[in-house]
């Protein structure tokens, strides 16, 4: 099962240009997705779709998924609105005012949670989303399952976007996970790098965005005083391809970039291949 992941897109940042070009950067990774060579069998939306929350960008995005030949699961990020999402995404399941629910995979689940509290940039994660979440993991405990989020529930250094080590949803959320050994995996974007790390025994990795990326500066920010660092550079637009082989899952990241192609499979190559394919049969054979 390949799973493929798009966050970040911030349909809208700029209202009043003739050509988003979020939503041209956006265009280019579906175009790849569909064009191969990795189709996925699935599409997961991880929040930030849009910059303002507006029914125009949801409309732009709606438009932009519609030749995808796979499903496409939204979910909200701290840029979106719960209403204008589900108006454009009829399909995306809901419960008890939150947009967030399971999706089945070939012997795999995937549950897309809600973190998004309106008027607030970091994540959320009440009571009430806990529980449905230590619901969700009670009910399947022998079923393989990834968590999908916007918000990752973990500080990754970069001191304007990080949340707080001590935040009181990450706690909530800890406790759901606690003591369910099926969960393989933590999805999420926000930061609009790639990031891998280990949280609480899982593997936890950001996904690169689509939008423009957030430079790379791991030293304190003084909220007082601007230093003049790098915020946000217009990096190729990212996504991630996680392949669900039936024990575990393995995550690629790819940008969307006219990169020159340095060597193709052709008779040049051939002899290199071969003997790949040579050695890993002797390996068998030991």
């Amino acid at each position: 099962m390949l799973i493929a992941q798009i966050t970040d897109i911030h349909i809208g940042f700029d209202p009043d240009a003739g050509d988003d070009n979020n939503l041209v950067r956006l265009k280019r990774v579906i175009g790849r997705l569909i064009d191969g060579p990795d189709i996925p069998d699935v599409l997961l939306l991880t929040g930030d779709l849009t910059e303002n929350g507006d029914a125009q960008s949801y409309a732009k995005l709606a438009a932009a998924m519609g030749d995808c030949p796979f499903p496409v699961w939204p979910m909200v990020g701290n840029h979106d609105s719960r209403s204008a999402l589900l108006a454009a995404f009829p399909h995306t399941p809901q419960q008890d005012g939150f947009v967030h629910y399971a999706v089945e995979g070939d012997g795999l689940r995937l549950l897309l949670l809600d973190t998004l509290e309106p008027g607030r940039h970091g994540g959320a994660f009440c009571r009430a989303r806990a529980a449905w979440l230590a619901a969700q993991l009670a009910a399947h405990p022998q079923t393989p399952t990834v968590l999908v989020m916007h918000h990752p529930p973990f500080q990754a250094g970069i001191d304007w976007l990080d949340c707080g080590a001590d935040d009181p949803w990450i706690g909530r959320f800890a406790e759901a996970v606690a003591g369910h050994s099926q969960v393989c995996a933590i999805l999420s974007g926000h930061l609009h790098r790639t990031i891998a790390t280990m949280w609480n025994g899982m593997c936890a990795t950001v996904c690169p965005s689509t939008a423009p990326a957030v430079a790379l500066n791991l030293h304190p920010v003084n909220a007082k005083a601007p230093d003049g660092r790098d915020m946000v550079r217009d990096d190729p637009a990212g996504f991630g391809l996680h392949r669900w082989n039936g024990q575990r899952l393995v995550s690629h990241f790819e940008s969307v970039a006219d990169h020159r192609v340095l060597a193709r499979y052709d008779q040049t190559m051939q002899p290199l291949v071969q003997s790949i394919f040579a050695e890993r049969q002797s390996d068998r054979q030991d």
